[in-house]
């Protein structure tokens, strides 16, 4: 007789995977499913910044998650390279922001939050001029490779035998006496006894696809980003730098993110020359020394799972009494992942918690 696992995810990006692993170093046998591949939606698709793009002009529900996340990286990756010998490929390398207008609320978030900061550097000027004015440097700021650290994640839960079911997509659910007791795809059926929603921007739909529509879902909505890569030589760009509405990321083999795009168009993931121009230009006028002869190698889109305001859904379902939700993390699933994974392990196991759970509840303002 095959056991009914103690925890079954829906979802395989960042928010699941993280999720997942907690619950089995707690000691549960875990099933996580994804209607493609694990870790090849939104997360796999971002930059990896582990910060949010000026944090202080967002929710401080979303800065408490953050201020608790980036701080746990460092040891996460040394664990994950330990383990899998794939290199998430943690680095500290700092992000300079420019042509800010609200420097003072700038750095009373980086005080209320320990978050060093300092001016521009003498080296930095030089490359970027722009930064004489309104600019803060924040030297501990660290960025993670999404589709290694990712890769690092799914290996180690296949070690700790965590099980993965991939290419399917669950369309329905059995409810009895408030309780989901199976769910469903086309062709494979699995017990439950913990359901969670981890599916980022489809979550919403499947909420409301399991339910049959008999409760109001999530307002969790796909919005698309789009992204370039350029190539340069490695160490030519040291720090991510955000300028406005976009940013590079310097990647260690020399690989130059910039992004992104924020696009409503439902789940549509086509890319445009409209916006690959877009970000080239950006790239090329904030480093015209170095990026201006750099080619663009890739050109990609992802969809975020947003909110009205930003704040993700990390919730029990006040009626189904086994279904819980960890979505709604937009731009921020890395940088608010572990500590959302640890609020929702902390209220399914009815532990203490350590953030004050009603900021990312169902019902709270989203």
């Amino acid at each position: 007789m095959v056991k009914i696992p103690d925890i079954t995810l829906i979802g395989g990006g960042i928010t699941g995977l993280l999720s997942a692993r907690l619950f089995s170093i707690a000691g549960a046998k875990v099933t996580l499913i994804d209607q493609g591949f694990i870790g090849q939606e939104s997360s796999w698709a971002g930059g990896g910044i582990l910060l949010p793009l000026y944090p202080w002009r967002q929710p401080a529900a979303i800065s408490e998650l953050v201020s608790r996340s980036i701080t746990t990286y460092s040891g996460l990756s040394d664990e994950l390279f330990a383990e899998t010998g794939i290199d998430p490929e943690y680095r500290i390398s700092g992000l300079l922001m420019t042509q800010l207008d609200d420097l003072t609320d700038a750095k009373q978030w980086c005080q209320s939050y320990s978050i060093p900061y300092q001016a521009a550097t003498v080296e930095q000027l030089k490359t970027y001029p722009q930064a004489k004015q309104k600019s803060l440097w924040l030297p501990t700021i660290a960025q993670a490779r999404n589709p290694r650290l990712l890769q690092s994640l799914k290996q180690d839960l296949l070690k700790r035998g965590v099980n993965m079911v991939e290419n399917c997509k669950i369309e329905s659910a059995a409810i009895k006496a408030n309780k989901i007791t199976e769910i469903a795809s086309q062709s494979q059926r699995f017990s439950v006894q913990q359901l969670v929603i981890t599916s980022g921007a489809w979550s919403a739909n499947l909420w409301q696809q399991l339910l049959n529509n008999q409760l109001k879902k999530p307002n969790i909505f796909p919005v698309k980003g789009q992204m370039i890569i350029l190539e340069t030589a490695p160490n030519t760009i040291k720090e991510m730098i955000l300028e406005k509405d976009h940013y590079l990321i310097p990647r260690r083999d020399g690989k130059v993110l910039c992004g992104s795009s924020v696009e409503d168009g439902g789940f549509d993931k086509s890319v445009t020359e409209v916006e690959k121009n877009n970000l080239a230009s950006f790239a090329r006028e904030l480093c015209p020394s170095i990026l201006s002869n750099a080619p663009i190698i890739h050109h990609w889109a992802g969809l975020r799972p947003g909110t009205q305001s930003g704040i993700p859904y990390i919730d029990k379902h006040p009626e189904i009494h086994n279904l819980a939700i960890n979505a709604g993390h937009f731009r921020n699933g890395f940088a608010m992942g572990p500590a959302a994974a640890q609020l929702l392990v902390d209220l399914i196991t009815q532990q203490k918690t350590d953030l004050d759970p009603s900021l990312y509840a169902l019902d709270a303002t989203h």
